[in-house]
C-alpha cells in the first residue's frame, strides 16, 4: 500500500493521530521536501515519528518515482507531504502512476494553506482562482499571475497568491554543463510579491491600461500559518512591500469586494488602521 500522509502546517506534532499511526507501521517512509516547508526539520520529525524518513527531493519524485511505488507493491510506504497531500500537482501524478501499476493508495488529509489562509478573517467561499507568483529574473518577468488576480477582482473574489519555493535549484550554468552544485534555498517574501505586482502595475500605466488592482488595494500578508509565531498584517498593497514578517513561508492576499465582518477582523491585523480603513471602504458591500 502506498500512503498519502498530509502533515499540516506547523511542526511534527500537527499530523493527524491517523496519519502517524500509519508513519510507524510502514517500512520506508519518504518526507517530501521541495513543495512547501515546516518550521521544524528532519531531525525533530523522525524523534517524534519514532521512525527514519528519507527526504524526497523534486528529482527523486519526477525521475524516480517508479522506484519508489516498486517499494509500495512489496511493502506499506507512507510519502509524507506538508500541508495536504493534494496540495501540489506532483503528488496526484504519483497516485496516477500507483493505479497504473495496480499498487492501492490511501490518502489521509491534513489542513494546508488553502483553507488556513480562513485565519486571517476572510470567507472562504469569497476567494477566487489561487494564483502562484514566480521570482523574476533579468530576462524572465512573467505577468501571467496578475491577470488572474485582476479577473479574480473584477468578480469580487478574493485571491490568495502562493509565492516561490526555491529549492536544491542549479545555476543555468551548472544546468549546463551537467553539474550537481545547488543553489542556496530562496523563499519569497510578502515584500518580493508586493514589489511585483507593484511593478506590473506601473508598467501597465506607462501602457495607458488601467488596472483593477493598485498601490491603494488591500492586502493581507501572511507567515508560517499553523506555527507559534505565526504573523499575519494587513494594508495596503504599497504597505505590503515594506512590511515585516520575518521567515519563511509567506503568502499575500489580494482582497476583492468584503463583507462588513471581514473588513472588521482584517482591522486586526492592520499596519495603519487610518490608511486601512479609507481604502477598504472603497471596496465593501
Amino acid at each position: 500500500m502506498l500512503y498519502l500522509v498530509g502533515l499540516g502546517l506547523g511542526d511534527a506534532k500537527d499530523i493527524t493521530v491517523k496519519g502517524l499511526e500509519v508513519v510507524r507501521r510502514c517500512r520506508r517512509v519518504y518526507l517530501e521536501a521541495y513543495t512547501s516547508v515546516l518550521t521544524v526539520g528532519k531531525e525533530a520529525l523522525e524523534e517524534f515519528y519514532g521512525k527514519e524518513l528519507i527526504l524526497a527531493d523534486r528529482e527523486m519524485v519526477e525521475q524516480e518515482a517508479d522506484n519508489l511505488l516498486k517499494e509500495a507493491d512489496d511493502c506499506d510506504v507512507a510519502f509524507l507531504v506538508v500541508g495536504d497531500p493534494f496540495g501540489a500537482t506532483t503528488h496526484s501524478d504519483l497516485v496516477l502512476r500507483a493505479v497504473k501499476l495496480g499498487i492501492p493508495y490511501k490518502v489521509i488529509h491534513n489542513a494546508s494553506i488553502m483553507n488556513a489562509v480562513g485565519c486571517c478573517g476572510l470567507q472562504l467561499y469569497n476567494f477566487g482562482e489561487t494564483v502562484s507568483v514566480v521570482f523574476w529574473t533579468d530576462t524572465w518577468q512573467p505577468e501571467s499571475f496578475f491577470d488572474k488576480i485582476e479577473k479574480n477582482r473584477q468578480s469580487g473574489m478574493h485571491t490568495l497568491c502562493l509565492l516561490d519555493i526555491k529549492v536544491k535549484e542549479q545555476s543555468l550554468e551548472n544546468l549546463m554543463k551537467g553539474r550537481k552544485i545547488y543553489e542556496p534555498p530562496r523563499y519569497m517574501t510578502v515584500n518580493q510579491a508586493a514589489e511585483q505586482l507593484l511593478a506590473i502595475i506601473q508598467n501597465r500605466r506607462l501602457q495607458g491600461l488601467k488596472t483593477e488592482t493598485t498601490e491603494n488595494t488591500v492586502c493581507v500578508g501572511l507567515a508560517r500559518v499553523g506555527a507559534p509565531d505565526e504573523k499575519i498584517a494587513s494594508g495596503t498593497l504599497q504597505q505590503m512591500s515594506s512590511v515585516e514578517l520575518g521567515g519563511p513561508l509567506h503568502s499575500l492576499i489580494v482582497t476583492g469586494t468584503m463583507h462588513p465582518l471581514e473588513l472588521e477582523m482584517l482591522k486586526l491585523f492592520s499596519v495603519d488602521s487610518s490608511s486601512f480603513e479609507n481604502n477598504a471602504c472603497q471596496r465593501t458591500t
